[in-house]
């Protein structure tokens, strides 16, 4: 700009005015286009509206069931869950029959399920549940391919299970987060070397709250979790709200917290440094519904664990109901135009299948809704019948 020595100070008073305020406009506009400004953006034009969803009530679900649940009834379940629908489910552990005694017949069951699940995915906390495993991972054989469109012929993922939580990881798992790290790298430098088509999923428990340290796990002790999990080669990670506290605003932090932290981008796509994101919620305090949505809405997760008949439960955090029912999620998520791939109605018989079997009425609000609108349709059309015979 020009100095005119002309000029009154009235005269630049009077026109600067403007260029002041086109000025503050510029730099309002700027600040506006922050990174979060731009995770909005890229969120508003993101044309991905399919959900995976994660099946883990053969696993999570059934694993603190005390009852002893006959093993052709969870090879059953999972069955009835895959001609559902749903492509990838946990089917078993690896784990001391000892301390989790319902897991004891894991290898038989996924051996009597290869043939019908697409992804199938089991839970190896460390090197002697590995080699428990060994013998029915996917080799490097060419045969053996695995594609999106085939169905597995043998295990196409293992789960490690680590904490956000110091106190949790040594009630859960007996050592300290960082040895926990050490055991897992173990497990996972076998698997790359050895099964190199097998890929490896990391569980973070206690996201947003443990039952030993309350609310006070930080998105920045999750995130250095999550980093540390993708550091030793998983390709996902799934973040659990163990204890059900959290809310939706928490979990969007959250969220956020660890995508920084492992270069996940603002559509949640993996980088080559980084892995993809699910999230796992129990619904102690009714959020998980919520908590759902908000990371599906405002942070694109595209990848969702769940549980048939809410299934699940946790014997070391007290007072912890069950995993989010899959029968709500998929409702939901239908409800939103998203696409899962799975019938909802099949999904409910399963849910009514497993629960008829354990003596027990199904958690999920959408199954209690179909099934008394099947036994009404039913009892109406009895009734019909009966006046017609009648006449």
């Amino acid at each position: 700009m020009t100095h005119n020595p002309h000029a009154t100070s009235s005269h630049i008073k009077k026109n600067s005015k403007p260029h002041l305020k086109r000025h503050h406009q510029k730099t309002m506009i700027k600040a506006l286009l922050t990174s979060s400004a731009r995770n909005i953006i890229s969120r508003t034009f993101s044309t991905n509206n399919h959900v995976q969803i994660v099946e883990v009530s053969p696993r999570d679900g059934l694993q603190n069931v005390t009852q002893t649940i006959d093993t052709n009834a969870k090879i059953e379940l999972i069955q009835r869950l895959a001609s559902a629908g749903i492509n990838k489910i946990e089917c078993g552990a690896f784990v001391s029959p000892k301390a989790v005694p319902q897991m004891s017949d894991s290898s038989i069951v996924v051996k009597e399920v290869m043939g019908s699940v697409r992804e199938l995915s089991v839970l190896v906390p460390n090197v002697r549940g590995l080699e428990r495993a060994m013998e029915i991972l996917a080799d490097d054989d060419d045969s053996n391919s695995i594609t999106n469109t085939c169905i597995s012929s043998c295990v196409t993922e293992i789960a490690v299970f680590g904490s956000a939580s110091e106190q949790f990881s040594h009630n859960n798992i007996n050592c300290s987060i960082s040895e926990s790290i050490d055991r897992f790298r173990e497990v996972t430098d076998i698997v790359k070397e050895h099964y190199p088509k097998v890929k490896i999923r990391g569980y973070v428990s206690c996201v947003l709250g443990c039952p030993y340290e309350g609310l006070n796990i930080t998105p920045d002790a999750v995130a250095r979790v999550a980093e540390q999990l993708v550091a030793i080669g998983c390709h996902e990670i799934s973040l659990g709200d163990t204890i059900g506290v959290g809310t939706p605003r928490r979990t969007v932090d959250m969220l956020r917290c660890v995508k920084a932290a492992i270069g996940a981008d603002g559509a949640n796509n993996a980088t080559a440094a980084a892995a993809s994101l699910a999230v796992h919620f129990h619904d102690t305090y009714g959020q998980a519904l919520a908590n759902i949505h908000a990371a599906v809405t405002e942070e694109d997760i595209r990848i969702i664990d769940a549980s048939v008949a809410g299934l699940g439960g946790c014997p070391y955090a007290p007072g912890a109901s069950g995993n989010v029912a899959t029968e709500d999620v998929v409702y939901m998520l239908h409800g939103m135009g998203m696409e899962t791939g799975i019938d909802l109605e099949q999904l409910v018989l399963a849910g009514a299948f497993i629960s008829d079997v354990l003596g027990q009425e199904s958690r999920s609000r959408t199954a209690q809704a179909i099934m008394a609108k099947k036994q009404q349709s039913s009892s109406s059309s009895s009734l019909g019948k009966g006046r017609c015979s009648s006449r």
